[in-house]
């Protein structure tokens, strides 16, 4: 839980021809992660082919499940073996040969469908025509005298229009209206039409187009309507029976292709790492739990029977760099993962932070925003949305418990001070102590991060960093030479002497590292090491500091809880308990959004950045993908 499992880097060497089989054997052991194969035995890539003969098999499947539907879960039997390349080059010769077919019949609904939306847009426009009543072929003609418009216009500016079309000739004659929307029929003279545009184009004036197939009286129209609709619906029905046909022909057939393509991603991901070969022999490298290797060897035995060689090797220090980290977390840590992962990945030996990150933020939210009416809000708003956020949830569920818990502190519930009395003390009334006791929470934290980041360059390897730079155990010295001294001069104990010595230790071992380390000439090494020194103190001092922010947002809660209290006591009573529930609202909201960002932050850059590096790579087992 607090560093990545122990792993072991594995070569497995293998007849080239049974490479499928190996890796689908690792794949089945579900907890093998490839990696590079760094070999100048084995020059060649022997999965290359195999892995785009692949990635041809799985679009050509997934296009065609997605034709087909849903094909159920697959089974894979027991003893199944992985495709070979030659398979995978025969079974795309096949589902080439079904996409085409499929493609046809797909087409041949497309067009079904267009023809469809084409019907409903024509019944769209006929239903407003048929008010007309007259053969639109005609009132339509393009060699008449008359020229026709058909369209919309609002219908307050009708009589507008109709009056000022009189001066051109053209009459206006309204057949439908729809909310606002006046529909009508303008004819005139044709040699006019220039100027009946102009005047429609500052009407608001929207011409309905007539389709040549609604050319005729709309009782004609309507009947051919009703006829090409019979029409679509049995080519529509025929195209239905024909792809069902098609599905029940195919069926097993892409049934037994979603399992060779499952079979063989194995060897495809694992080509990504490197799969390095030479002639008839192929290897490939990764890494497993070293508690886990005697039960790979029993697994390939069973499986290949002597006709492989297993070489197992403990990665060395330098190579810590390269091992992906594995760390299992239990159910109830899980939800906090993600905001760890956010910031990076623990390298690999590195302290993994999840489980005091875990209480370290509940413990800061709840700090700075306990109230039992406000948590007990949060708690329940978050067990009502778990359906949406999932796992997440947990945290708000923990956020609010621990913010109620606080409020029993405190003895505040959704703002009042006096209903309930505090168990521990109240901020408002306790603000000296209550900074006391953040900058006492913040100087602990830092000695943990110190001490963790020692561990960490210990294990590393990193020995002189470890004992003697400013984040070792030479600035922990100095750090808590220096928080005793300020201790003693705040009068909280005698150790001055004792403090400021402890101190001096520290910052003189820090400074003479530096020296030692920096690699200059003399006044650029006494400039290096003087800002180096005085960076140390400084950074850890205004690092402390930030955690009066924990004891200001706490008392800054209580403030705007009696800012909205101000307000709603010199209303009336009504007004008083509307302001004093939005009021309870916004402090939940703008307040907790603060709170929740402000814990991540104290976490991320007061802990994170000091011990956690965040660059390394998460182990990714090769596995069979769509298998439950």
């Amino acid at each position: 839980m607090f560093r990545a499992e122990p792993l072991v880097r594995i070569r497995l060497h293998m007849l080239a021809s049974e490479a499928p089989d190996a890796a689908l054997e690792l794949a089945r052991f579900g907890i093998f992660s490839p990696a590079q194969y760094a070999s100048e035995a084995l020059t060649e890539s022997p999965a290359e082919a195999y892995r785009e003969a692949w990635l041809e098999a799985e679009s050509r499947v997934s296009k065609l499940l997605e034709r087909c539907g849903n094909m159920g879960e697959m089974v894979i039997p027991e003893g199944a073996a992985a495709p070979t390349l030659a398979d995978l080059e025969e079974l795309n010769k096949w589902l080439k040969g079904v996409w085409n077919t499929c493609l046809s019949a797909h087409e041949g609904e497309a067009r079904i469908q267009e023809e469809v939306r084409h019907l409903d847009a024509l019944e769209e426009t006929l239903g407003k025509l048929e008010r007309l009543n007259v053969d639109l072929a005609h009132l339509l003609r393009e060699d008449g005298l008359l020229a026709v418009n058909i369209g919309s216009l609002p219908a307050q500016n009708v009589r507008r229009v109709g009056e000022a079309l009189t001066m051109t000739g053209s009459l206006v004659s309204t057949f439908d209206q729809v909310g606002d929307q006046a529909y009508a029929v303008i004819a005139g003279p044709r040699d006019r039409q220039e100027e009946v545009r102009g005047v429609l184009s500052q009407a608001g004036w929207r011409e309905l187009p007539v389709p040549q197939e609604l050319r005729t009286h709309p009782q004609a129209a309507r009947a051919w309507l009703a006829e090409e609709r019979k029409r679509v619906e049995e080519l529509n029905v025929a195209g239905c029976a024909a792809m069902d046909t098609l599905r029940g022909q195919y069926r097993s057939g892409l049934d037994e292709a979603r399992l060779r393509v499952t079979l063989g991603r194995p060897l495809a991901e694992a080509a990504v790492a490197g799969v390095r070969g030479r002639g008839g022999l192929a290897g490939l490298s990764g890494w497993i739990p070293r508690r886990r290797v005697e039960e790979l060897k029993a697994a390939l035995e069973a499986r290949f029977h002597g006709r492989y060689w297993l070489d197992v090797k403990i990665p060395t220090r330098e190579e810590a760099g390269q091992v992906p980290s594995l760390v299992s977390y239990p159910g109830w840590l899980k939800p906090f993962v993600p905001l760890v992962k956010s910031y990076g990945v623990p390298r690999y030996g590195e302290f993994d932070p999840t489980l005091p990150f875990a209480f370290t933020y509940l413990l800061l939210f709840g700090a700075m925003f306990g109230d039992i009416g406000h948590g007990a809000i949060i708690l329940v708003l978050a067990a009502a949305l778990f359906r949406k956020l999932g796992r997440m949830a947990w945290i708000g569920v923990a956020a609010g418990a621990v913010s109620m818990l606080f409020g029993l502190l405190y003895g505040s519930i959704f703002g009042y001070e006096d209903v309930i009395e505090p168990v521990w003390l109240s901020p408002l009334h306790n603000p000296i102590h209550v900074l006391t006791v953040a900058v006492g929470f913040g100087v602990g934290f830092i000695v943990l991060t110190l001490l963790v980041n020692t561990r960490n360059k210990y294990t590393a390897g990193h020995v002189e960093e470890a004992l003697f730079d400013s984040t070792g155990l030479a600035g922990l010295l100095f750090y808590l030479g220096a928080v005793g001294g300020v201790v003693s001069m705040a009068g909280g104990a005698d150790l001055a002497t004792p403090s400021w010595m402890l101190a001096g230790i520290g910052i003189t071992i820090v400074a003479l590292y530096k020296w030692i380390e920096t690699r200059a000439g003399l006044g650029e090494r006494i400039l290096v090491t003087a800002i180096e020194s005085l960076e140390t103190g400084i950074n850890l001092f205004a690092n402390t500091l930030s955690f009066m922010r924990v004891a200001a947002f706490s008392l800054n809660h209580v403030a705007l809880a009696l800012a909205v209290f101000t307000l709603a006591n010199g209303l009336d009573t009504a007004g008083h308990w509307i302001t004093i529930t939005l009021g309870n609202v916004v402090i939940i909201v703008l307040e907790g959004g603060i709170v929740a960002i402000q814990a991540l932050r104290l976490m991320y850059y007061e802990g994170f950045s000091r011990f956690f590096s965040g660059d390394g790579t998460e182990f990714v087992p090769l596995k069979l993908a769509g298998v439950k």
